[in-house]
């Protein structure tokens, strides 16, 4: 399985991590994110990741900025992607049981690197229970 990751320079750190994790379970790893701290700017590697997911060049995504409020804003106008912003185990489980997210939205500085590891791990391994919930994702799209 490959997995698509992107982060701003709040989100650096964590990507490292995150990627080591995921390589250590044998998950092929598509690096949009920036490699250094200094300031760029979050949408250059949201859009790349968004992509990939969209394409399915990777089969998820994950994202990391400082709140993650604009890396989710920015997947989320992609048509085909729902991006979940997670600050909690439990709450990854519900972006995928529920909504089926194909993209995992952290937050750098409200989360410690073993907790946004640990979200990762519940991300890919929480299935998406269908049933009433695809009703309500049916919904999603804007039919203009």
């Amino acid at each position: 399985m490959t997995i698509s990751i992107g982060n701003d320079h709040a989100g650096t750190q964590y990507k490292f991590a995150i990627k080591e994790f995921l390589e250590s379970k044998g998950y092929e790893v598509i690096n949009h994110g920036t490699d250094s701290d200094s300031s760029v700017d979050y949408a250059d590697f949201v859009h790349p990741v968004a992509n990939d997911v969209e394409n399915k060049t990777a089969s998820y995504g994950i994202l990391l900025c400082g709140s993650a409020n604009g890396v989710a804003m920015t997947a989320n106008k992609h048509q085909n992607i729902r991006a979940g912003l997670c600050w909690n185990k439990e709450i990854v489980e519900l972006i995928r049981s529920h909504n089926n997210a194909n993209i995992l939205c952290i937050p750098a500085r409200f989360t410690a690197v073993q907790q946004a590891v640990e979200m990762v791990n519940t991300f890919l391994n929480t299935d998406f229970e269908g049933g009433r919930h695809q009703a309500r994702i049916d919904k999603i799209p804007l039919s203009c």
